[in-house]
């Protein structure tokens, strides 16, 4: 287990990563929005209470994914929560309303998720109430992104690497939750009521042998199962999964409503059971290459 901290003298945690004594699975699994550990300064800026800041995060994701390292697969989770910094986007997808001065020309100040107030620095949380009392300055998003951001992807990154090296390829799966209601980007609809969306950025991110086998899976253990709606896979997807290059990603979301209370953010005691099958869908997984071809 590595846990890496801001170098700062309070020791704010980054992130951990849970790795076996030996690695003998080609996979890595993230979990970029399980973290909790929130900023004293971030929770004094905000307009919302502790428990309000936690409907963004992916709840206990982390634990659903626990068996990687007891399997062979390394596990990186984000120790910081989604609604302070989300390392799901890229470095700077920024809305220019939430900032006091002007911000450089090289922030993308138009993406979608921007436009939804879901940038790498949320104005939102997931159900729709604006987050912070007053105006942010610029240099204040550049400290997070340089604090936690960076450092998060360079070890995500590493490890990929290092899988890539050891056995020829790699298979990252991006494993999220989903409000059961919808969000203040996708409200509720009829897809609320699938178990699972598994995410491939419309069969760019990995083989379609890949995608398949995780559907076919989960659908035997009796989930319904959606592709790329309404999530086709975020930057982590769309930015590592390269198949011809050896590394494909997955995104996986899971409804919350089959292993939590989202009211009161509680496990519900079917978690166990979710896990137990995500621990084979992994196993599973470690079998599929895939080539670049299909």
């Amino acid at each position: 287990m590595d846990r890496y901290f801001d170098a700062d003298a309070d020791r704010t945690q980054v992130f951990e990563i849970l790795a076996p004594p030996v690695q003998t699975m080609p996979l890595v699994l993230a979990s970029p929005h399980s973290g909790t550990s929130y900023p004293p300064d971030f929770l004094a800026a905000s307009r919302l209470d502790a428990f309000s800041l936690r409907k963004s995060e992916d709840t206990f994701v982390d634990e659903i994914f626990m068996a990687a390292p007891l399997l062979g697969a390394p596990l990186i989770r984000a120790l910081f929560p989604r609604a302070f910094l989300d390392a799901n986007r890229e470095a700077f997808e920024l809305d220019p309303e939430m900032f006091a001065d002007m911000l450089p020309t090289y922030v993308n100040v138009r993406s979608p998720r921007v436009a939804a107030g879901l940038g790498t620095i949320a104005k939102l949380v997931a159900n729709g109430e604006e987050i912070y009392r007053g105006k942010l300055r610029f240099a204040e998003a550049l400290a997070r992104v340089n604090r936690f951001y960076h450092p998060y992807h360079a070890a995500l990154k590493r490890m990929i690497d290092q899988t890539r090296h050891r056995f020829g390829y790699c298979v990252l799966l991006d494993c999220h939750s989903m409000p059961s209601g919808g969000n203040s980007a996708e409200p509720s609809s009829a897809w609320s009521k699938v178990d699972f969306v598994l995410g491939d950025c419309y069969g760019i991110s990995c083989s379609p042998t890949l995608i398949e086998t995780a559907e076919r899976t989960l659908r035997s253990q009796g989930y319904i199962v959606n592709r790329n709606t309404p999530y086709a896979g975020g930057f982590t997807t769309r930015h590592y999964g390269r198949p011809r290059t050896g590394v494909q990603a997955l995104q996986i979301e899971i409804n919350r409503a089959l292993y939590m209370d989202e009211r009161s953010i509680s496990q519900k005691p079917y978690i166990g059971e979710l896990a137990g099958h995500m621990e084979k869908l992994i196993g599973v997984l470690s079998g599929v290459r895939g080539t670049p071809t299909e």
